[in-house]
């Protein structure tokens, strides 16, 4: 293994001066650091991470909780994205990723317990029940923490513009002509409570009625539930000229659900979908969506939450929100 006296024998200059230009030490000269980091390169030179550890008191490990309530892994295109462009942030800094969750082998333990017993540094909750005590008990310690899509007081939150998504897709479909809207939005959280409120919004800024009816509750990357509540829709009188589905997978089931019952999209009833995955552009027609910038999303989580282990006494505990873009497609017809 290539040491840091093999890499001062290569440059000519003591141990000291190495482990400064490595640590990036302000007395050292820059065409110094730069030979000395360029020989260590060529070299293949790694640095001890206990030894890192016990100079910095830092692990260099980044905790995620994933608490994946839908059981669809990461074949979940929002979280995969997440979740990559987070990893890929980390890594550029030299930090490492550990999933948090709540068993050591075959005992039971909270993620507190885990996320010591891990050594993480800090913790991004990604996706969780965020009212699950374990949860608060995380958001409430010592940890650094960031949240994705949830806020909490005195924590970094990184959350998508929920409200702002949807009152652009009911702006979208009132420009077109449509007067009956019906959302089918998911289970109740802090991300659904966001967008009722940008659906409700714009539809009285518009002067749209919305009937009771009309606002049915499903589940978010569930396909079957939402064929269910959309055969329910199409039988009300007067039909919904255009319904707002919870997310783009979620629409598939209503996308079966609407041509069983004979009704072809656009002409008989529009249709739109949220997140802007890549199903939502290679279907036909075209799904015209929201498009939330889930790559940013994780970038920001996760430089956040390093700027917060890092300097902890200058980081800002805000709530940073990422714009998303409406996404044009070809399943909202213009009456």
């Amino acid at each position: 293994m290539v040491s840091m006296k093999d890499i001062a024998r290569r440059c000519g200059v003591s141990v000291a001066t190495v482990s400064k230009a490595l640590n990036n030490a302000p007395d050292v000269g820059a065409e110094t650091r730069d030979r000395i980091c360029r020989t260590a390169e060529e070299l293949g030179y790694m640095a001890n991470a206990a030894a890192r550890a016990l100079k910095t008191n830092r692990t260099y490990n980044i905790g995620v909780l994933f608490v994946d309530r839908r059981h669809s892994g990461l074949a979940h295109e929002f979280f995969s994205t997440v979740l990559d462009s987070l990893r890929v942030e980390a890594e550029k800094s030299g930090y490492d990723i550990t999933f948090i969750n709540s068993n050591l082998g075959d005992t039971s333990c909270t993620y507190m317990q885990h996320c010591r017993y891990r050594g993480v540094d800090g913790v991004v909750i990604a996706s969780a029940d965020f009212h699950d005590p374990m949860v608060v008990e995380l958001v409430d310690s010592e940890l650094p923490v960031v949240t994705i899509d949830h806020v909490f007081n005195n924590r970094i939150a990184v959350v998508s513009d929920n409200a702002k998504g949807a009152e652009a897709l009911v702006r979208f479909a009132a420009e077109k002509g449509h007067k009956r809207l019906a959302f089918i939005h998911g289970e109740l959280t802090a991300v659904t409570e966001h967008r009722l409120i940008g659906f409700y919004r714009a539809c009285g800024q518009l002067g749209l009625d919305v009937p009771e009816a009309y606002v049915r509750e499903s589940a978010y990357h569930d396909a079957e539930q939402c064929y269910r509540i959309c055969k329910e829709l199409l039988a009300l009188e007067p039909r919904p000229d255009c319904i707002l589905f919870p997310d783009d997978y979620s629409y598939i089931g209503g996308m079966n659900a609407i041509r069983e019952a004979g009704l072809r999209i656009p002409e008989d009833v529009s249709v739109m979908g949220y997140d802007g995955i890549n199903l939502s552009r290679v279907i036909s027609p075209k799904l015209t969506t929201y498009r939330q910038d889930t790559g940013e999303m994780g970038r920001v989580a996760a430089a956040e939450l390093i700027g917060l282990i890092e300097h902890p006494k200058t980081a800002l505990l805000d709530r940073i929100v990422i714009p998303g873009s409406l996404q044009e497609g070809e399943s909202v017809s213009t009456l």
